[in-house]
């Protein structure tokens, strides 16, 4: 079945930036809508972006607009978040998610995931 396969987290200071990468099997990539979530210790997982492989619509949250960009080489089967001006509270373990369709990052649409990368980010 699918394989999300998950690089680039780490620890970086406040301001910087970080280009995460999230490769899916072939197969299950096309036509489908590829996600980031987070979730930091003692919160609840959020939605951060998605992108619908097929045309690029994207959807943020609030919380990262202006600053986090989700993009996809459907070449590569392969989707990336490039985050700039990150934050402290950026602080969180980041996971790749794949559904079907792009619904509005709802969480209960993504069946597959991927390990999760962590990303810090300090003062």
């Amino acid at each position: 079945e699918v394989q999300l396969t998950e690089s680039g987290g780490g620890s970086v200071q406040a301001g910087g930036s970080l280009r995460l990468s999230c490769e899916a099997s072939g197969y299950a990539y096309n036509r489908k809508c590829m996600a980031w979530f987070r979730q930091a210790p003692g919160k609840e997982r959020e939605g951060v972006a998605e992108i619908y492989t097929g045309d690029d619509t994207t959807s943020y949250a609030d919380s990262v607009k202006g600053r986090f960009t989700i993009s996809q080489d459907n070449a590569k089967n392969t989707v990336y978040l490039q985050m700039n001006s990150l934050k402290p509270e950026d602080t969180a373990m980041y996971y790749c998610a794949l559904a079907m369709g792009c619904w509005g990052l709802r969480e209960r649409a993504f069946g597959r995931w991927g390990q999760g990368t962590q990303v810090t980010v300090s003062s």
